[in-house]
């Protein structure tokens, strides 16, 4: 049996070719669906949307749960 959880990952980059965060990365979650995870990533985003230089995505984990 297995589950999967979601995560936002993210923050403000150093440039906009998004190789290296500046002061650290911001992480929100878990988040039991895709759902959950992209109504807060709209919200980073949103809040975020006047630097060119951030961005934020969404990760799945997948968790193998004992039967």
């Amino acid at each position: 049996m297995s589950k999967e959880r979601f995560w936002v990952i993210g923050g403000d980059y150093t440039c906009t070719g998004f190789k290296a965060l500046r002061g650290g990365s911001q992480v929100e979650g878990p988040f039991e669906s895709r759902d959950e995870a992209k109504a807060v990533w709209k919200q980073l985003s949103r809040e975020h949307s006047s630097r060119a230089t951030a961005r934020f995505s969404i990760a799945s984990e997948h968790l193998v749960l004992p039967n």
